[in-house]
Formats: C-alpha cells, sequence, structure tokens
C-alpha cells in the first residue's frame, strides 16, 4: 500500500454539512423572514413606482427584452406580443430568478460557505412545493 491510510478514506475529501434540529428551524425562519421582507420590498417598490412612459418602465428591468419575446415566440402558438405583455413578462421573470436567490441563498448560509452552488439551488427547488416544475431540470 503505498501511502494509503488502511481505512479506505480520503481525508481529503470533506464530509456535507448535516445541520442540527435546531439549525434547520432558524434557517426556516430565516428563510420566511427573507421571503417575506422581500416580497414587502417588491410591493413598496411597484407602488411607488413613477414612470411617466412606458419607455421608463422598459429602463427600468433589468433582462433583456428581445431575448424574453424570442422565449416567448418560441410556441407556435403566439403570434404576437403587446410590449406592455413583454414588460410585465420580464418583470415576473426578474422577481422569479430573485426569489429563487433568496430561497438558495439561505441553504447556502445554511452550509457556512460564502459562495452560492448548484446544490444549494438544487434544495431550495426541493424544498418548495412551488418549484415542483423544476425538480427534473436541475
Amino acid at each position: 500500500m503505498s501511502g494509503a491510510s488502511g481505512n479506505g478514506a480520503n481525508p481529503a475529501v470533506q464530509q456535507p454539512y448535516i445541520p442540527t434540529d435546531a439549525e434547520q428551524a432558524e434557517h426556516l425562519q430565516n428563510l420566511i423572514r427573507k421571503l417575506k421582507d422581500f416580497w414587502v420590498e417588491q410591493l413598496a417598490e411597484m407602488e411607488t413606482l413613477s414612470l411617466a412612459s412606458e419607455q421608463d418602465f422598459k429602463n427600468y428591468i433589468d433582462l433583456p427584452l428581445a431575448r424574453i419575446k424570442r422565449i416567448m415566440k418560441s410556441d407556435e402558438d403566439v403570434h404576437m406580443i403587446s410590449a406592455e405583455v413583454l414588460v410585465l413578462f420580464a418583470k415576473a421573470c426578474e422577481m422569479f430568478i430573485l426569489e429563487l436567490t433568496i430561497r438558495s441563498w439561505c441553504y447556502s448560509e445554511r452550509s457556512k460557505r460564502r459562495t452560492l452552488q448548484r446544490e444549494d439551488i438544487q434544495a431550495a427547488i426541493a424544498n418548495a412545493d412551488i418549484l415542483d416544475f423544476l425538480v427534473n431540470i436541475v
């Protein structure tokens, strides 16, 4: 045996972090609080948004509208998309991404990491019934 420890375990491989029941309860409370704060903030932002024109709202959206339109038009039944609908879909996509990020980040913090990883997204999806449609994708 050349340098093997004899037990077959590789000491360099880190075992996954398994939280205690108290830590899991704290994690759940933290997640609920962060999601509540997020949605309160989103509502307040929409209520106080002062836009003089549709173009102002388009400039407010961070996602590329052309790409969203192309995705929407990938459905052969969709022929025309109004500018209003496109902007609403863009904002909905942005909110979806932000909520999934918040959910995933809570799992990263629970594992005492400062980097969001695929396993955090998988955990967020697996532990939220509303995200069941993504289980087979990630």
